[in-house]
């Protein structure tokens, strides 16, 4: 065809319309290839512009048009270095993914070189230690993952600064938030990072703390080619005084508020969440940011994530990825009801909805050994968020650690054939 039209072109018009059908074609197929990347970049399922295949006897989308992500935690990346991402990068490709969330800040650290926050222990085995030789986890790993036509979420705990004391993370450095502020001798610093049990948080409710977390997320999104910046479900560790904020609930009450403690601990975590959404925007309008709060829709509410307000407004979350870590026969809180109660939730055009699905549970005896009576369960309630009733963005598989263990191998082996 183009043959022919060269040999007859009559007229410069005519050559420089060929030229570019060429162009044209061309630059088609190389959007076609980046599809993929594309569409995790920004978003997929029903914001998207592109329409579900319906004649698959799986009932599977366009893999360009599905969103598959899967976490890989801070217990996967102790001792991290450009081999273990690389390994990382290819098995989550040789398993069907097409996004992965990277855990970069687990414990008020950094995976990379930050301004705010100390180096992570994981990193070189001293909390706050630099890499001699200049290795950033987190721009390798995004390296890593575009080079596997992978899209990559920087994957932060706001709030969490210890888990067990001495254990996650075995020690606090000297420059960390937490440490400067306790032993800072300024008595309005007291409580921007509270105790609770055996671990330790940031206090939201204050301003200075809120401007620390969003400024960590600034500066991953300006100076990383992420793909999106990724929350969980770490916010107020209790729902009630036994977390003890009082300090600042008082001086809001003080000064004439009128909330209850968890309404006002909920507008907190909403002023959070809306200035990082407002940051990552302003930097990067086709950067994400999502958030995988718990599946259970009454602790998500109890603990100041206002799911039902993110999930049905514009400016606060690109998408949502409710962690729905149950079977169906699961007596209290059964898989595809409490999928429909979150698709019933998620109703702003601007959020998409995502399943977070227990790939850690599959084949084990969790749940009273619901998880052994069949061996296609991740399959099947994939199969189910991809349905009319459901119609879901996609789905992200806890964690990494079991794409290719003993435990799961026969549950990966029927999800690969829906993933193909």
């Amino acid at each position: 065809m183009g043959e022919w039209i060269l040999q007859n072109a009559s007229s410069k018009k005519k050559s420089i319309r060929f030229y570019a059908v060429i162009a044209l074609l061309t630059l088609a197929v190389m959007v076609g290839a980046s599809l993929p990347y594309l569409i995790s970049r920004r978003g997929a399922g029903k914001g998207n512009a592109l329409e579900r295949s319906v004649n698959d006897p799986y009932g599977r989308p366009a893999a360009a048009q599905e969103l598959r992500g899967v976490w890989v935690a801070y217990l996967s990346l102790d001792g991290v270095d450009k081999a273990k991402i690389d390994s990382i990068m290819t098995t989550a490709k040789r398993n069907g993914m097409n996004t992965v969330y990277f855990h970069v800040r687990p414990f008020g650290d950094a995976l990379y070189d930050s301004d705010y926050y100390p180096w992570s222990h994981l990193v070189t085995g001293t909390q706050g230690q630099a890499p001699a030789d200049g290795f950033d986890p987190l721009a390798y790993a995004v390296e890593a993952a575009h080079r596997e036509g992978l899209a990559l979420h920087a994957w932060l705990n706001p709030l969490r600064i210890a888990l067990n004391s001495g254990v996650y993370p075995p020690a606090l450095s000297l420059d960390n938030p937490y440490t400067v502020w306790i032993n800072d001798d300024v008595a309005e610093n007291d409580d921007w990072v509270i105790d609770y049990k055996q671990g330790k948080y940031y206090n939201p409710a204050i301003p200075e703390v809120r401007e620390l977390i969003v400024n960590g997320v600034r500066e991953i999104v300006e100076r990383y080619n992420v793909d999106g910046i990724h929350w969980d479900d770490y916010f107020y560790p209790a729902p009630d005084d036994s977390f003890d904020d009082s300090k600042a609930y008082q001086a809001y009450t003080a000064a004439g508020g009128k909330l209850s403690l968890l309404d006002w601990r909920t507008q907190n975590i909403n002023m959070l969440v809306k200035a990082v959404y407002s940051a990552v925007k302003d930097i990067d309008k086709t950067c994400v940011f999502g958030i995988s709060p718990a599946g259970n829709v009454e602790n998500c509410l109890s603990a100041g994530a206002d799911v039902v307000l993110w999930g049905s407004s514009r400016g606060y979350v690109d998408y949502l990825t409710p962690q729905i870590y149950w079977t169906s026969d699961n007596t209290i809180a059964p898989f595809e009801p409490m999928c429909r109660k979150w698709r019933g939730l998620v109703t702003s055009d601007s959020v998409e909805l995502y399943v977070g699905l227990a790939l850690y549970k599959a084949g084990s005896d969790d749940d009273n050994g619901k998880w052994q009576r069949a061996d296609d369960i991740i399959k099947q309630q994939v199969l189910f968020t991809r349905s009319g009733e459901i119609h879901a963005g996609g789905f992200a598989l806890y964690s990494y650690a079991y794409l290719e263990d003993a435990q799961t191998a026969s549950e990966m082996e029927h999800l690969r054939d829906v993933l193909r």
